[in-house]
């Protein structure tokens, strides 16, 4: 209990919320951090792995690849990263996007493969070019797939970016790191239910997006189907 108050008490304090080293401040840093490893992990991952899972061709490259990042610790790549460009954000930014890959590619093959044939041989009969039907009826149909990845991987990037402050970056890191080399884990404590604190609500911010994006007929489509999917992997599911 004595700990306890003390983290309340470095809470409290008026000097951990101002400044650089202050609470708004670092949450800032992780949440760019966080945003922009995502965002570029979406914009690179997502298009190609939605086309395969049209085509449905390569299912095994792209899942034995998203399989394989997994593989790799994401310290691992940071250390090698800052091996050969040096400390600051860079290393951290490739760390968590080298993080981000795997879910996105696997959900979004997943979700567009996993869809129908006949509900693409529906929209041709209807008359819809080949992208209007990918476009208009597959993607939507997909979509709830699709951004589980992307709630998977923005929560395991937030709760990772606090390896940056390894690598002389900012973020909630900081707390915990600084911490330890100081010994004072009241920090290293506050530290750590900060980055708790940010990945729920990065999980439930996702979530209640998702909620507002896919129609709710969607939605228990893909909760109630049992199905499995033939093919290499299944589908990763936030957590």
């Amino acid at each position: 209990m004595n700990f306890l108050s003390h983290v309340v008490t470095w809470f409290t304090m008026g000097s951990h919320w101002h400044g650089s080293n202050g609470i708004p401040h670092r949450v800032f840093e992780h949440v760019v951090m966080s945003a922009a490893a995502v965002g570029a992990a979406v914009v690179v991952a997502i298009p190609p792995s939605l086309v395969l899972g049209h085509l449905r061709r390569f299912g095994a490259v792209a899942i034995n690849f998203s399989n394989a990042g997994r593989a790799v610790p994401s310290f691992a790549v940071l250390v090698l990263a800052a091996q050969v460009i040096g400390i600051g954000a860079e290393p951290a930014f490739i760390a968590l996007f080298v993080l981000a890959i795997p879910p996105l590619v696997t959900n979004s093959y997943v979700g567009m493969a996993d869809v129908d044939a006949e509900i693409s041989e529906s929209a041709k009969g209807m008359g819809m070019t080949g992208w209007q039907s990918v476009w208009r009826v597959e993607l939507p149909v997909a979509l709830p797939v699709v951004l589980a990845g992307v709630r998977t991987a923005a929560v395991q990037v937030v709760a990772t970016a606090t390896l940056a402050a390894l690598v002389a970056w900012g973020g909630l890191g900081r707390y915990i790191i600084d911490g330890l080399a100081q010994r004072d884990f009241v920090q290293v404590f506050a530290g750590a239910v900060l980055v708790a604190l940010l990945s729920v609500l990065t999980e439930l911010s996702l979530a209640l997006v998702q909620r507002f994006t896919v129609s709710a007929g969607l939605t228990h489509r893909h909760r109630d189907k049992n199905e499995p999917f033939v093919g290499a992997a299944t589908a990763v599911t936030p957590t």
